[in-house]
């Protein structure tokens, strides 16, 4: 309880955090690079009239432009230069660890240690640019498409457009890694997690203003914020929540020493996939509904229209296949990123085993079944946090957006800037401690 209580204690020392000019640096510097990009989400592209574009928006906020609206901190909503995010860097980086572990030649790369992720990074950028082109490409002609929200359209247009909203995917790309390797955090996630909380402050406003005009009772407002700290405390206890396996190394004898053996643990998160599950659900069940959106809708046919109807929002069919998405997607996606058969090869390697349980086949199959149970549970946790705003919304009409991809992402995002913060305060303290050794040894040489 004392070391606890200590560590606390460190961990909360603002004289330290006073003295630390190098995390007192790098602070301030994400914090100009987050503001190089808020600035850059006001910047409306060239040749587009705001007024007809935000009209047609209006119409579609609905659908999946709106989350990537709020992805993109409301660039899309304004067309400005930074109007597709970070997202293309996403995609091309799902599509490359997807890839990584059905190629052999990109999973050997893998497994090259540094050397081999600078590659992987190199082929990820180029496949940003890809992507980037492409959906900018379509967004050139899409904002043609539309009533007066283009000035001048035509082929120059296009060309404008693409490299302008390609120049601002790529400048974020760059900017996120300038935040990572000179400034506090993931500079991507932190990109993200600006926009996100961005639209914080217009989303409680208008909760309040409703309570202003009586639209809102003062206990649902409250009810609201209540449950808004459940929720948040929930994602913390569940984001941080683990399963350790027991690894025990055995004795081993170097030259005329016996060295004794030693035991660790191996961390298995609860929730391994993090919001990619959300995100893909909620991408693609979103999507018929902007595309209906595009397209005229007297011009479909009976069942179209049933069946878009039945996907809206609050309706039972669209809270059931989001789930069922949810699920899905966790399973699959932490199959991606974590395979017991390398760690436990790897176990074999170093010497490691699980007590009870064979090195090779028997622990990779044991690891298996643990990360299979725990993946079900966090795949639970996933789908209340999600459906929560949904239920909220369908029951209540609260236009505020409770729980979600977007609080998961802003907890998440927020508990590992402030891991990495404490980490640099400790590595601080450390350097002072072992500097006044220094002095000290020297003092008594004297």
């Amino acid at each position: 309880m004392a070391s606890a209580a200590e560590q606390l204690a460190s961990n909360l020392n603002f004289a330290a955090f006073a003295k630390a000019e190098d995390l007192k640096k790098r602070i301030w510097f994400t914090l100009g690079a987050l503001l190089v990009y808020r600035l850059g989400t006001y910047i409306p592209l060239p040749g587009i009239n705001p007024d007809a574009f935000a009209q047609a928006f209006q119409q579609q906020s609905g659908g999946v432009l709106g989350m990537f609206n709020m992805f993109a901190g409301g660039a899309v909503e304004r067309m400005a230069i930074f109007a597709l995010g970070i997202m293309p860097y996403i995609s091309a980086s799902i599509i490359m660890q997807l890839m990584t572990s059905v190629i052999p030649t990109l999973e050997a790369l893998k497994k090259e240690g540094e050397q081999g992720r600078k590659v992987i990074n190199q082929y990820t950028r180029y496949g940003t640019v890809l992507l980037a082109i492409v959906q900018a490409y379509g967004i050139s002609v899409g904002l043609e498409g539309g009533n007066g929200i283009v000035t001048d359209p035509g082929i120059f247009f296009r060309i404008s457009a693409v490299i302008t909203l390609v120049g601002g995917t790529m400048f974020l790309m760059w900017l996120g890694e300038q935040i990572t390797a000179r400034g506090i955090g993931n500079g991507i996630s932190l990109i993200i997690f600006a926009g996100i909380v961005a639209g914080l402050p217009s989303a409680i406003g208008g909760t309040l203003e409703l309570g202003r005009t009586g639209a809102l009772s003062t206990g649902l407002i409250l009810a609201i914020i209540v449950l808004a700290i459940v929720v948040i405390a929930a994602i913390v206890f569940f984001e941080r929540a683990q399963r350790r396996l027991l690894i025990q190394y055995p004795k081993r004898q170097v030259g005329n020493r016996m060295f004794q053996g030693d035991t660790s643990h191996l961390p298995l998160k609860l929730n391994t996939s993090g919001v990619i599950p959300p995100i893909f659900a909620s991408s693609l069940l979103l999507l018929p509904a902007t595309v209906a959106g595009f397209s005229a809708t007297t011009d479909m046919p009976g069942w179209a229209s049933t069946m878009l109807a039945a996907l809206g929002h609050g309706q039972p069919l669209y809270m059931a296949l989001y789930a069922a998405m949810i699920a899905f997607f966790a399973f699959f996606y932490t199959a991606i990123v974590f395979n017991p058969k390398d760690t436990a090869d790897q176990l074999k390697k170093h010497s490691g085993f699980i007590p009870g349980y064979r090195p090779g086949e028997r622990t990779a199959e044991y690891i298996d079944y643990v990360l299979t149970r725990i993946t079900a549970v966090g795949a639970v946790y996933l789908v209340v946090v999600c459906l929560l705003p949904e239920f909220l919304i369908s029951a209540t009409g609260v236009p505020f957006y409770l729980g979600g991809t977007s609080l998961l992402i802003v907890v998440s995002v927020t508990l590992d800037t402030v891991a990495q913060i404490q980490g640099h305060l400790i590595a601080h303290q450390y350097e002072g401690l072992i500097k006044k050794s220094k002095l000290r040894g020297g003092k008594k040489g004297r």
